[in-house]
């Protein structure tokens, strides 16, 4: 079973570096975003509408580039889970998470027994369709599996020490405009209730060695959100980079006084 390095390293207390993927599924991709340097690729189901099909593309387009792909799911159902994992996806956020019995569910659905209650299906995808012992197999994917809980809400926020408290959470990721919509202050990300927000996740994940995670657009909002003590980071998405590096460019190219 190929290792998760990136969960390796975020239990060693690591930073680790990404992008989040909502458009842009060719087959290049993950090499792509390997030879820029990231380490994981998060798939978005939720808002960038990518079905299995794609989804299971990319992650064999992975296989051999260093990149772990997770995947983010629409919602917490097994049924939305159990087939990404088979897919061979190393990880899953799950957006909306509000309560610790939801993230138990969370965390059971992702491993097999005795931490959790996954479905057993082998010789596929996320074993790189080799079968083998099944008892190691096991082991190792409870090992590897990422378990990313999104809270994005200020109900999320109020009971985030009991979400972080479950074993099998890895990451605590802050989603900062669903959170300010719950707390009415859409996109309001300077007033003081959001900031005391972000301090809840923070002392909640650094209390129960679980590492702080956020969606950084620009090199100066991740370095700011680093010094928070976020250690699992996405720099933009594939749209937002890709967008915002062309528009930069050509509106340096039309500015020049040459093609005034």
């Amino acid at each position: 079973m190929r290792p998760n390095t990136v969960r390796a390293r975020l239990k060693a207390g690591a930073t680790t570096y990404g992008i989040m993927a909502a458009e842009f599924f060719t087959p290049g991709f993950c090499q792509i975003a390997a030879n820029a340097g990231a380490e994981f690729v998060i798939f978005d189901m939720e808002h960038g509408a990518v079905g299995i099909d794609i989804l299971k593309a990319q992650i064999a387009f992975a296989r051999g580039t260093g990149i772990a792909p997770f995947v983010r799911v629409p919602g917490l159902a097994y049924h939305l889970i159990a087939p990404v994992l088979d897919a061979g996806a190393m990880g899953i956020m799950v957006p909306m998470i509000e309560s610790r019995e939801q993230a138990e569910s969370l965390a059971r659905w992702c491993r097999y027994r005795p931490e959790g209650v996954r479905g057993l299906g082998f010789g596929v995808g996320h074993d790189d369709y080799r079968g083998g012992d099944i008892v190691t197999a096991m082991r190792e994917e409870n090992e590897r599996i990422l378990v990313i809980a999104l809270i994005e809400t200020e109900t999320g926020i109020a009971n985030a020490d009991a979400i972080l408290s479950v074993p099998g959470i890895d990451v605590g990721w802050m989603g900062h405009y669903d959170l300010t919509n719950t707390m009415g202050i859409t996109a309001e990300f300077n007033r003081p209730e959001f900031h005391a927000a972000v301090d809840e996740l923070v002392v909640a994940c650094k209390k129960y060695q679980k590492a702080p995670g956020y969606l950084a657009t620009n090199v100066a909002m991740a370095r700011e959100w680093r010094a928070k003590g976020f250690r699992c980071l996405c720099y933009g998405t594939d749209i937002g980079v890709f967008q915002g590096a062309l528009s930069n460019a050509l509106q340096s190219l039309k500015s020049d006084s040459a093609d005034a």
